[in-house]
């Protein structure tokens, strides 16, 4: 007990260490939208409800915002004939969903409060519900971001970890975003909800040789060695729609269903997070909680940058 009230309260002191740098806050909106986070909580109560799997897609959603000049909404951005966008990139395409969620919040949203409240603010409480209504934990989300007025196709394909990173590569990505391992390790552990498509989990499965055989025989039957790019595989294949710490267990025991995932437990400084959060799910749920605070916080539009989107696929 004591141990889990010392890692609540290292999460406190970090999450006021974030607000005071960046110049968000727990209650950004105050009088302005006092119902946004009951009208976030609804959208998303009802989507998970009727489809579990859109409580990863939308996390997906908020990582791969944040990881592509910040955390700002550029990755709900259409083309247009100015700018291509970063739904098409190379780690989006046929693989992002959940951007109709966004926009049912939205519009509720701006029914609400018309002009207030930021599509990057909506994104990160709608990631946090995702998460704890699918039994993971919850976090006061800072706000006061504001939305990019461009988007960029070649950053997304660039600043975004490929499900074949090494873990050399993991660790130089995350760094650049003043991650560390152990930030890494925790927001990794995502990957105990959600799915991946046959293509980017392939090559691991029929080549890299720390794979489990009864593993990658089971998903070989889903995964032919060609073909069948867009098959479908949960990334945890225990409790594919509970947020606990069953992916830290699979890779464990060799069963990570991308490449990236078993080079967290592949004789690297991270085995020993692995180790811990596959033992005790009080110590990775505190410890996400912080790295995903700490990712929330990469390089927020606010004051009077960007804009506050009205429609959250294009700018004003």
């Amino acid at each position: 007990m004591a141990l889990a009230k010392g890692l609540h309260l290292v999460a406190l002191v970090s999450l006021l260490a974030y607000s005071s740098n960046a110049q968000l806050f727990p209650n950004f909106y105050g009088a302005r939208c006092p119902n946004l986070q009951s009208i976030v909580r609804s959208v998303m109560s009802q989507t998970v409800a009727q489809d579990p799997s859109m409580g990863a897609s939308i996390l997906r959603l908020f990582f791969h915002d944040c990881f592509v000049n910040g955390c700002d909404a550029s990755v709900l951005l259409d083309d247009t004939a100015t700018f291509q966008g970063e739904k098409n990139a190379g780690p989006n395409a046929n693989s992002l969903r959940g951007f109709q969620v966004i926009d049912a919040i939205k519009s509720r949203v701006e029914a609400a409060c018309g002009g207030v409240v930021s599509c990057a603010d909506i994104l990160a409480l709608a990631a946090r519900d995702g998460v704890n209504l699918l039994g993971g934990p919850s976090w006061t989300v800072l706000l006061g971001r504001r939305d990019s007025r461009t988007a960029s196709f070649s950053a997304a394909n660039s600043n975004l970890p490929s499900p074949s990173s090494s873990f050399s590569t993991l660790v130089s990505v995350f760094a650049s975003k003043g991650l560390g391992i152990r930030d890494l390790t925790a927001l990794s552990g995502a990957h105990t909800v959600g799915q991946a498509r046959c293509t980017n989990f392939r090559t691991h499965i029929y080549n890299d040789p720390n794979v489990n055989p009864s593993f990658s025989g089971a998903r070989r039957n889903m995964c032919p060695q060609s073909g069948g790019d867009g098959n479908l595989a949960p990334l945890d294949f225990q409790s594919p729609n509970r947020f606990d710490n069953g992916y830290f267990q699979n890779i464990m025991n060799r069963a990570g269903l991308l490449h990236s995932d078993q080079e967290l437990f592949n004789n690297t400084p991270a085995d020993a997070f692995v180790r811990v959060y596959s033992r005790n799910s009080a110590i990775f749920a505190p410890d996400f909680v912080t790295a995903i605070l700490k990712m929330g916080n990469i390089s927020p539009l606010t004051g009077t940058n960007g804009e506050i989107r009205v429609n959250c696929r294009k700018t004003n």
